[in-house]
């Protein structure tokens, strides 16, 4: 029987397990796919991200390997996402994730929950924990719906060059006609780009599928931008290149829904998924990690009888997932809203919206990002 179970081996769940581990406690990470899901390339840490990462004690091993942008005082870097979860797997204990283990349901047993996977066994735990993301079969146990479609995509990519990029460090941005597109260095010699547009239904038949395609698209697309940006995009290996709908939970489903029920929660996109436009999808993941581990860590703090030990325990976990909800609900609901009205702005045409997008809302949009970001998860 294991202690607490925690559903998805990306960026929310291996947080997790690290956090709880470095409070002493042991958990398993059940992840469907049969190594580390290192799609998805890079995405931009924020302050919050790095203080949680320093609460973790890895922030030290990433600074090294990803450069500060420029621009404000405060600490901004663009991370690879195969570096962050190869240092978090690496500060596991190595029975800590279980890999090709899919959840296909759950039940209920007793104070436990049993947990069935496609391979036909079965695992008991005290505490599960869904962390897989906006497809998260946690999520649905709870009652939340699937995640709602923006009708808009993203195209993500990274180039990793053979000699110094010879960027500076520093977000670069471009809006126009329904798109927004940013190239951010990772390193001197990578660099990650993203392309989010709102394609027609032909556009969506010809390029989502076709990473060729995609990137033809992306160039064509970019309009009056300088040669050497185009052909960032155009050095990017086909491989290197993946397409995803960009999805949300609409704020009223998290005020009003179940983000924990008796020993059960969610965490990360499982919980709170929302569109790139703020940069804080990962950054409040792993908030929720720190925040979940700490009162996780109360709830079995406590010496009890064997007799008790079983009742007393039920009601400790519950009553810390509750904590944890009600602690994280409010600034799940924040981000996510400002996330989908600052898309909504960027991307949307007209002569009117453009100008008061560029002349009036930049400023403010980018006070907006900080403001999001100034925030402190605390110490394990």
């Amino acid at each position: 029987m294991e202690n607490i179970a925690i559903v998805g081996g990306g960026i929310t769940g291996l947080s997790l397990a690290l956090a709880l581990h470095r409070l002493g406690l042991k958990s398993l990470v059940l992840e469907s796919s049969d190594g580390l899901r290192v799609a998805g390339a890079a995405f931009v840490t924020w302050t919050n991200a790095w203080k949680a990462l320093d609460a973790l004690a890895v922030g030290h091993l990433l600074r090294p390997q990803h450069c500060q942008l420029s621009g404000g005082n405060r600490e901004v870097r663009c991370v690879k996402r195969r570096v962050l979860l190869e240092t978090l797997a690496n500060e596991l204990p190595k029975d800590t994730i279980r890999f090709s283990s899919k959840v296909v349901s759950i039940q209920t047993s007793g104070h436990l929950k049993l947990i069935h996977l496609a391979d036909g066994s079965i695992l008991k735990t005290k505490v599960l924990v869904g962390c897989e993301g906006i497809n998260s079969i946690v999520a649905r146990w709870l009652g939340f719906n699937q995640p709602s479609f923006t009708k808009r995509f993203a195209i993500r990519g990274y180039v990793q060059c053979k000699e110094n990029h010879g960027l500076n460090p520093e977000f670069l941005l471009f809006t126009g006609h329904g798109y927004r597109c940013g190239i951010i260095p990772c390193d001197p010699t990578t660099i990650y780009w993203f392309f989010t547009l709102s394609p027609s239904n032909q556009e969506q038949e010809e390029i989502i599928e076709n990473p060729m395609k995609m990137k033809q698209f992306v160039v064509s697309n970019l309009g009056e931008v300088e040669d050497k940006i185009k052909a960032i995009i155009e050095k990017t290996e086909v491989e290197d290149i993946i397409c995803s709908p960009l999805r949300f939970r609409p704020p009223w489903e998290i005020l009003w829904g179940d983000i924990s029920k008796g020993n059960v929660c969610v965490a990360g996109d499982a919980f709170h998924p929302m569109t790139p436009d703020i940069g804080q999808g990962a950054c409040s993941s792993l908030e929720d990690a720190i925040f979940l581990a700490r009162y996780l860590s109360e709830a079995f703090s406590v010496s009890r009888s064997e007799e008790e030990q079983e009742e007393l325990e039920y009601k400790m976990i519950q009553n810390s997932l509750k904590k944890y909800a009600k602690d994280r609900k409010w600034r799940a609901i924040d981000l996510v809203t400002t996330a989908y009205l600052v898309g909504f702005l960027q991307q949307s045409d007209g002569k009117v919206m453009t100008f008061l997008r560029d002349k009036v809302l930049a400023p403010f949009l980018a006070n907006l990002l900080m403001k999001k970001a100034d925030f402190d998860c605390g110490p394990l």
